[in-house]
């Protein structure tokens, strides 16, 4: 296929009613292919559960029901950070190295629709986890969930998976295809433990415990304390500061793949 001829012919653009139709077939190709890919499902819901169930359930039987309901919050931010990490950074990372991205630039299809069908991907995914993780803890841990919280935290996990596809995305411009799940996991797991979702941030030295406020984690998960009715304080702090890490860090992520593909 001579990409040239894709890139420079007016004739193969889209026309306007058209659009639309690139858009949903793009976010529809990026959903069967991850359903496809069982190495990448399987992990990306069971994790989250498992260790859900392993710390609210088997570990955490003596313990006050509250803290189920605390861990239910923990485990949905830890589980929707994976979508976005791993979704986009390592898929990017191959697809610079295996070509398919140059050739996806070249084809006549909206410049956002490839960006879009991942971030649309990703949140499906971020749906998927916080609903299963809210029937394990409802059917398993017997947490009191209100309709009222579950749709509250289903909103916050869902949306939430945007700033880690926004660092997935910069991530997956600055490694490789072969060393990107090990550059991702070097990312995602400190940065679970450093914003307390695995142990609360008080058993952490004071000097990590100080900084757990860089961490776009720490404010997710303080957001999803709040849904389901742990004290939260402002709410607006971590809103802007997330979406200020998103805007941001994408724009760097834009700017590496405009200077290096």
């Amino acid at each position: 296929m001579n990409i040239s001829i894709l890139r420079d012919n007016p004739q193969l653009v889209l026309p306007p009613q058209r659009l639309l139709g690139a858009y949903l077939q793009e976010i529809r190709a990026e959903c069967l292919r991850y359903l496809r890919s069982p190495g990448f499902l399987l992990p990306t819901l069971l994790f989250p559960a498992t260790f859900y169930l392993l710390f609210a359930v088997v570990l955490g039987k003596a313990q006050p029901p509250e803290v189920a309901r605390f861990l239910l919050g923990s485990y949905a931010t830890f589980g929707v950070m994976a979508p976005g990490l791993f979704g986009f950074g390592m898929s990017l990372a191959l697809e610079r190295d295996n070509g398919l991205l140059t050739l996806k630039r070249a084809l006549p299809m909206p410049p956002l629709a490839y960006l879009l069908g991942k971030m649309v991907m990703a949140m499906m995914m971020g749906l998927a986890i916080v609903l299963v993780l809210q029937v394990l803890a409802v059917t398993v841990a017997g947490v009191p969930l209100s309709a009222s919280q579950a749709l509250r935290l289903t909103a916050v996990a869902t949306f939430g998976t945007l700033p880690f596809c926004a660092l997935g995305l910069l991530l997956g411009t600055l490694v490789k295809g072969n060393g990107a799940p090990a550059v991702i996991n070097l990312v995602y797991l400190p940065m679970a433990v450093l914003s307390g979702l695995w142990f609360p941030l008080k058993m952490l030295p004071s000097v990590l415990r100080e900084q757990a406020w860089i961490w776009p984690s720490y404010h997710l998960n303080a957001l999803a304390q709040g849904a389901l009715d742990f004290p939260l304080g402002r709410l607006w702090p971590h809103v802007l500061w997330l979406a200020g890490f998103a805007l941001v860090v994408t724009g760097l992520a834009a700017w590496r793949l405009r200077r290096h593909g």
